[in-house]
């Protein structure tokens, strides 16, 4: 038995007659599998597998092993798991916050909660990684420093070089919202959850429907193409100044806009807005107008965060499910640090549902 420090930490290096090697840490106390092999009268090697919950280990045994370890105080150091599997047990999150809001958007947090939650029950931690590593632009390189055994890809901007280099390299990456070869893809079913949102609106008899919507990403170009394809489907033509873009989760750029769109000598009756965040800017010009929502102009949000339900009139609104959307990221990346052999990348879409608000008047009653 060979004893030592590593990591401010004390270890036993223990060989079994069965050649199984048993390595033992603790945080400075002096319990040892060794001391808890005596006091249950069993093996180390039987000890080392109760502690993993190894199947070849009876259930009675791991039981009365892990009580014995818990009595004793026995708290294994994360340094050994990592010496043993080559693996740290933690993932690595990217989100480039362009609104500033860091987790408290409320569409981004739900999805954050619910990823941390899956990790710590599958075993691992999450970090956040950030481009800036030693004054230098590198999430590979800060990956690395970190130690993660992948990366989940919430908001990024694909097209930055280190983003790239990341993507190309052999860490494992799952992303939300946007496919790239080689990578698991967490789709939100933005395609048909504009098609029910746009649907809905339409069925309420508009036909003059305007569409504020955010900055040019995958996620806006489906929703767009579907926003566009779901009124072609109902003979609805959309003019060109009918469509504006703005930035997510900016009420500024929609306020802007949408004094735009109600200055047009035949403006919309309905409006679609990028998030439920944004619309704050278009209930802002309505009510300076002296305009009734629901009534007068017909607006529409998108996400179905808190918000949504609180403003009056409540607000017509197609909620994406962050809580699944978070799991699932977790989940499918911690599949594929695990499993890398049975590894196969897949795009998992994720419907949410529609939230009938009272801010679309019915204009078939008119």
């Amino acid at each position: 038995m060979a004893k030592g420090i590593y990591n401010n930490c004390y270890y036993n290096v223990v060989v079994t007659n069965d050649n199984v090697v048993v390595l033992d840490f603790w945080g400075g106390q002096m319990v040892t599998l060794k001391d808890i092999a005596e006091k249950c009268n069993v093996s180390l090697s039987t000890v080392s597998k109760a502690l993993n919950g190894s199947s070849e280990i009876g259930a009675r045994t791991i039981e009365r092993v892990n009580a014995v370890a818990e009595e004793m105080g026995y708290h294994p150091n994360s340094a050994a798991r990592a010496l043993k599997t080559n693996r740290s047990y933690n993932i690595g999150v990217i989100f480039e916050d362009k609104t500033e809001s860091g987790l408290q958007h409320q569409y981004f947090a739900a999805i954050f909660d619910s990823l941390k939650v899956e990790a710590e029950s599958l075993g691992y931690d999450i970090t956040f990684i950030s481009s800036k590593l030693g004054g230098k632009d590198n999430y590979l390189r800060h990956t690395k420093y970190r130690g993660c055994d992948g990366i989940a890809i919430v908001v990024a901007d694909y097209s930055r070089d280190d983003i790239k280099m990341l993507l190309e390299s052999n860490v494992p990456v799952t992303t939300l919202d946007n496919v790239v070869a080689g990578s698991t893809a967490v789709m939100s079913d933005n395609t048909n959850g504009m098609k029910i949102l746009a649907g809905h609106i339409i069925s309420k008899g508009h036909k003059r429907i305007a569409y504020i919507h955010g900055e040019k990403t995958d996620v806006t170009m489906r929703r767009l193409d579907s926003f566009y394809s779901t009124c072609a489907a109902h003979n609805i033509e959309i003019p060109e100044n009918y469509i504006i873009e703005a930035v997510y989760h900016d009420p500024a750029l929609t306020e802007d806009a949408t004094r735009k769109l109600l200055a047009l000598d035949e403006p919309p009756t309905c409006i679609l807005y990028p998030d439920d965040f944004a619309i704050l800017g278009g209930i802002k010009v309505v009510q300076e107008k002296q305009l009734e929502i629901g009534k007068d102009i017909s607006i529409a949000g998108y996400d179905g965060i808190l918000l949504s339900s609180l403003l009056h009139p409540s607000i017509t609104t197609y909620k994406q499910d962050g809580e699944r959307l978070g799991k699932q990221l977790a989940f499918q990346l911690i599949k594929e640090i695990e499993h890398p052999g049975g590894f196969a990348p897949e795009e998992i879409y994720v419907p949410g549902y529609f939230v009938p608000g009272e801010s679309v008047s019915d204009l078939t009653q008119n």
